[in-house]
Order: C-alpha cells, then structure tokens, then sequence
C-alpha cells in the first residue's frame, strides 16, 4: 500500500482545470446522500438480467470517472469528500496565528509543507542529494547492507530489493517476530516482467523509457541513462522470476518460513544481515524471523553476486527517486504519473495539490488527523448502531453454522469458538497513536516525508519482540473501507465507513443491512473463507478442521471459483478467480449472513415499501449501491493482474444468482440471468 501511496499519491495536477476548481473547493460539512438513492437507478433494466445496471445505470451517467482517477465508484467518491472536508480542517489547522495544540501543529505545518509548491520547485534535488551522495561514495558491496538499511528508512517501501518490518508469528499470533519479505519491483506484478504478449510488452517497454527518464532527471546523459535502464530492468527480471505469484502469496503456508538468525544468514552468504539490522537501529540479531519467500532471497543473494558495484549504485538511485518522485519537484511529479497514472492505468490528468497533500498527511499522521475527523463527524449513537448491527450478524453466523449439514460437530464447535472470539472494532481505536517523536518543519517539505517514513518504519521495527497491542488499526478513522485481520482476529470499521451513503441513520433498515450490514458479513466471513479458515481463533496458522470438513469446504468453495472465472474483466481477460476466491466468497457469504440478520432484526415489524420497491427489494438494492462504479480499460488490466476484489458489476450480480430470496424478492422467471436452478447455486456459509 505504502508504496503505491508514494509513487502515485503524489501525482497531482499542476495546473487544474477551471471545472475541477470550482468543483473541488474544501469542504465545512460531509454532503448527504441517502443508502439507497432512486435517482442512481436505471429503472429501464430488468433487476433479473442485470441487478448492477438497475441498481447503478444512472449513476454511472451522472458521475462519470473524474479525469484524475483512473476508477470511481461510491466508495471513492466518498473518500474524495472526506478529503475535500479534511482539506478545509488542514487548512484552518495550518493558520499559526490560531490557537493549536502540538498535534494539531504537526498537522497544519506538515500540510503547509506539502502545499508550498514554490518552495519544492526551488529545492529541486537538494533534499535528495544527500541521499545519492551516499549512494555514490559506496566503495564495496560489503558495505551495502548499512547504506540499504538508511535508504529503506527513508524511502517507506520495499522497492530497494526486499522489505524488512514486523508481523506477528504464524505458529504464535502473541509473538511478533522480523519478517524478510520479496520485493525490488518497479511494476505493479510480476507478469509485467515475465509475460510476452502485446499489451504486456508494450507496458514493460513503457516502463523501461520511463526508468531512462529519471535517469536523465538525475542527470545522466541519455546514452547513460539508457543503459541504466536497462540495467534495472535486469536485476527487477531476475527478482521477479524469483517472486511467488499473487494468488501463491494467498496460501499462508507458502509464506511461512520461520528460521534463526543462522538460517537467515544461510540464505544470503553475501549480504550481512547483523551490519544491515544495525543500520536500522535493531539489535544485530533476533531470536525468529519469517522469510515469507526464501527462494527469493537466495536469488537476490546470487543477483548481488553477480551485479558489479555500478549495476548496484545504477539500482539503488532508481529505487530511491523513483520512491520520493512524487515528493520532487514538477519535472519529477510529471514523470512519474506519465508512467504510472496515464500509461499504466488510463488517468488522463494528475491530481491537483491538495488532494496529495491530504492523502499524505493522512498516511504519515493519520490518526492525529483522525481525531480530529472523529470529534466532527462520528457520534456515540452511531457506534452504538453499528454494535448492535454486528452483534446481530454474529447471531446470524452462529445459527448458520449449527445448521450446515456437512459440518461435523467437532469442526463446528470450533468454528464457534472462533467466532466469538473475534473481536469487533468500530470507529476508531481506543488509545490514539502518539507522532511527538516525528519532527515536522514548514520549510521541510522532502524532510517531513523521509523523516515520517522512517518514524513509521522505526514505530514498526520496534514491536519486535514486545507484547502484542491487540487495540491497535490498520486503518485511519477516516478512511472509506474495512477489513479483517485473521492474525488478530478482529473485524475493523472505521468511522469513514460509517456514513451515508453507506450507513444511513435516515433510511430504514432494508438498504442499511443490505449494504452497511453485507459490509460487516463480507468481514466476518473473511475469517472463515479460503485463508482465514487456516487460523484458528488465537490468529495461529493451524489446520482446526477434520479432513473431511476441510474436503466439503473445497467443494463449495470450487463452485465460487467456477462460476467467477467465467467472467469477463475487459477485453478477453477473465477473473483470475484463485486471485479472487477470498473475496468472492465474503461477498456471498456477507449478504446472506446480513439478510439473516436483517430477517430476525425484523421479526415482528412490519416492512416499509418506498419508492416502489417492496422491503426485500430495497435489501437487494441498497446492496447493490454500494458498488456502484466505473473503470478505465487499462486500470481493469491492472486489476485482473493484481486486484483480489472481482469487478464491481461481478461483485453484485455474482452474489445474488445464488440466493433464491433475489429470485423471490424481484419475482424472477426461469431462464434469466440471475436466475440458477437450485442445485447450481452455490452456498458456503
């Protein structure tokens, strides 16, 4: 995430639009929209082919994907009016005549920084420059390991050959241990380096001009600087045919690798790993490291074997700029979204200033500036709703699983018990995170993102070995998503999640559980679909299924992956559905979970038609909405490479063709599209 973050956060408009700018003004209050919203609906579509288009047809037409956004759908929208609303909040907090406390100060001199763009064009490479001086006064390879430990810090990413941080232990989830992790890419897969056809070609050609650019950028002479080029894309080849694919990296098992500080040793005899754990202020040696790939980093050994001590400097410059790009000046932020943004995924046009600035602060002082989302826009009432939401899902899970029919008793006391151990986390965590150890200076723009990467990387690096903080998020408050952690095992919804037209205190309770409550469904089914079902309720990778269980559940899980490899992404490309089972099967188990809820949550209630749609239709429709969204061709390419989520319009309609209640609720006939006889459907949970 980080490093997708750095290396196209920060490509952003230089000069907007006069649309754009009178569109994007900051905003006092978060705009309103209802759960279910009549006006998005193409009404001329049959709910029974095309669930997405009936649902979402005119809101594709009435908000077509900005020009600086390569995809847009609610979810987006959302977070681009978060943003909008934070901008306003940065901007107050930035006046230092106002009365701020020290975190507020952070956050107001830290977005001042980023939005001074006369300063960052006057500082050129000068902040950078120390960084390649370092580079280029490297003697021997010997030394690389200390000199790799400094880049890493600042750069935030794994884009300098692999990625070193914390995680908690596979076999003990209470244990947090080193991971190694595979990385050095430059590309978004590995495919880009390895397919052969046209239009991966084209991109990987593409990507090789743009290398040569930034050589050039640095000033290497442009014979130079493409024979740089082709120097990075060799080593990034070597590393790529060396990496797991995507849905590989989806079995825990195959990213499993504890060693000791010996064995960690034996798999890079070049590369010192106690000279580089010293460079990033870490004892030289732990007790228990995860090499989530070992096969990668024994070629990474013999790749640095084998490079000379220029091919290793030509690297680590490219790595470096191209990580911080975004943060230089204009020749570099262009540059870096003409490869990344227009050619890679389709965006016509970089982000305007503002935008970048507010996604920066928000990845570097997040929760400082969720605290300051929280008091404004996230009530107790709310949080007490979304409780009381979840809870009655948990119900809805718990009688499914007594009631499966190919679970064995044992199996399903254990699923319980996981199940009422995971843990439910709203809104935002209980104990903030403290940034009074990150120095933020106005006239520091460069300063204040190397030094909050390194405060990050170091706040990460430190939990090695120290007791686990189960109260602590992966998300800031106000983002616009949710996930669930199996090592943790808790569900997270953030306050910015929590809001219309998502979760819509103003509707009734139909769309809300269609969408907020498939939302909390999908999450908890997560602990249970085709990886989280390998931990157990500690977070421990442990197999807590008899085989016979385990085979029933392949089964239907097949039956998911078969029906959703049959669907189109864009051009002939297809889901990759071993990428996507996860998901797929969250999606459906979600729903269902949520329209049990929903059911018992009604018991005794009479149901509200509006709109003319019945009860159960504006279920199916709220659900529907909250994945209304559109996408450019190149970035559904990208998505079909790297992406675990299905299509938007797969994620609706791939769902409800196996609930007979869709069926029922629409009066569907036989022979339509979202319509499959009862012994094709697929269920799991």
């Amino acid at each position: 995430m980080k490093r997708l973050l750095l290396s196209a956060l920060l490509a952003a408009t230089l000069t907007p639009t006069l649309a754009q700018a009178a569109d994007e003004a900051p905003l006092d209050a978060l705009p309103y929209t209802p759960s279910l919203d009549v006006t998005a609906m193409d009404r001329s579509a049959d709910p029974c082919e095309d669930l997405h288009r009936f649902a979402c047809g005119a809101w594709s037409k009435a908000n077509p994907i900005p020009a600086d956004q390569s995809r847009w759908s609610v979810y987006a929208k959302m977070a681009n009016e978060n943003q909008r609303y934070l901008w306003g909040v940065l901007n107050k907090l930035g006046d230092t005549a106002a009365a701020r406390s020290p975190a507020q100060a952070q956050l107001g001199d830290y977005f001042a920084s980023c939005m001074d763009e006369g300063a960052v064009q006057a500082a050129g490479l000068t902040g950078l420059q120390p960084l390649l001086d370092r580079i280029a006064a490297l003697k021997a390879k010997r030394d690389l390991p200390a000199l790799l430990a400094e880049l890493q810090l600042a750069a935030g990413d794994d884009r300098l050959f692999f990625g070193f941080s914390s995680g908690q232990d596979f076999a003990d989830a209470t244990r947090q241990i080193a991971f190694a992790t595979a990385g050095g890419l430059g590309l978004p897969d590995r495919d880009y380096y390895l397919k052969r056809d046209a239009k991966t070609l084209k991109i990987r050609n593409a990507y090789e001009a743009h290398v040569a650019q930034v050589f050039t950028l640095l000033g290497e002479s442009p014979a130079a600087a493409k024979a740089a080029a082709r120097s990075v894309l060799a080593t990034e080849t070597v590393l790529a045919k060396a990496s797991l694919s995507k849905v590989d990296k989806r079995d825990p098992y195959k990213t499993f690798h504890g060693v000791d500080a010996r064995g960690l040793q034996a798999l890079t005899p070049g590369f010192d790993w106690a000279a580089f754990q010293a460079g990033l202020g870490q004892a030289p040696w732990q007790a228990r490291y995860n090499v989530t790939e070992p096969a990668f980093f024994k070629a990474l050994d013999a790749r640095l074997k084998a490079m000379s001590l220029a091919d290793v400097q030509t690297y680590l410059r490219w790595q470096l700029a191209s990580s911080l790009a975004p943060m230089l000046d204009n020749r570099f932020v262009q540059a870096n979204f003409d490869f990344y943004g227009q050619t890679l995924t389709g965006t016509p046009q970089l982000k305007p200033r503002w935008k970048r600035c507010v996604q920066l602060v928000d990845l570097q002082l997040g929760e400082a500036l969720g605290q300051e989302f929280v008091a404004r826009n996230f009530t107790p009432e709310l949080k007490a709703a979304t409780v009381q939401m979840t809870d009655e899902i948990k119900a809805a899970m718990a009688r499914s699983i007594d009631s499966l029919a190919w679970m064995s008793a044992e199996t399903k006391a254990r699923a319980q018990a996981k199940l009422q151990t995971i843990v439910n986390k709203v809104g935002y965590p209980e104990r903030w995170r403290d940034y009074a150890g990150l120095a933020v200076q106005r006239a520091d723009f460069l300063g204040n993102v190397v030094r909050g990467n390194a405060f990050e990387a170091k706040r990460r690096l430190a939990k090695i070995g120290q007791p686990l903080d189960r109260g602590e998020w992966g998300m800031t408050p106000q983002t616009v998503n949710a996930y669930y952690d199996a090592q943790m095992n808790d569900i997270n919804f953030p306050a910015g999640v929590l809001q219309a037209p998502l979760y819509d205190a103003k509707l009734d309770e139909a769309p809300n559980y269609g969408n907020t409550g498939g939302t909390i469904g999908h999450e908890l089914t997560h602990g249970f679909d085709d990886e989280g079902r390998q931990f157990d309720a500690q977070g421990n990778l442990k197999n807590w299924w008899t085989k016979k269980d385990g085979r029933e559940f392949e089964k239907r899980a097949a039956c998911v992956a078969g029906q959703y490899a049959t669907y189109t992404v864009v051009d002939e490309i297809k889901i990759n559905s071993k990428l996507t089972l996860g998901e797929d099967l969250a999606d459906l188990g979600g729903l269902v979970l949520a329209w049990e809820a929903w059911k018992a949550h009604m018991q005794g209630k009479a149901g509200e038609s509006r709109d003319g749609l019945s009860p159960e239709q504006r279920f199916f429709v709220g659900f529907a909405q909250w994945d209304c969204a559109d996408a450019r061709p190149e970035a559904m390419r990208v998505q079909a490479k790297i992406d675990p989520h299905s299509p938007a319009r797969w994620r609706i309609n791939g769902v409800v063709v196996n609930m007979p209640e869709f069926e029922k609720a629409f009066a569907c006939k036989p022979g339509a599209k979202l319509v499959k006889p009862a012994g094709q459907r697929c269920k799991v949970w």
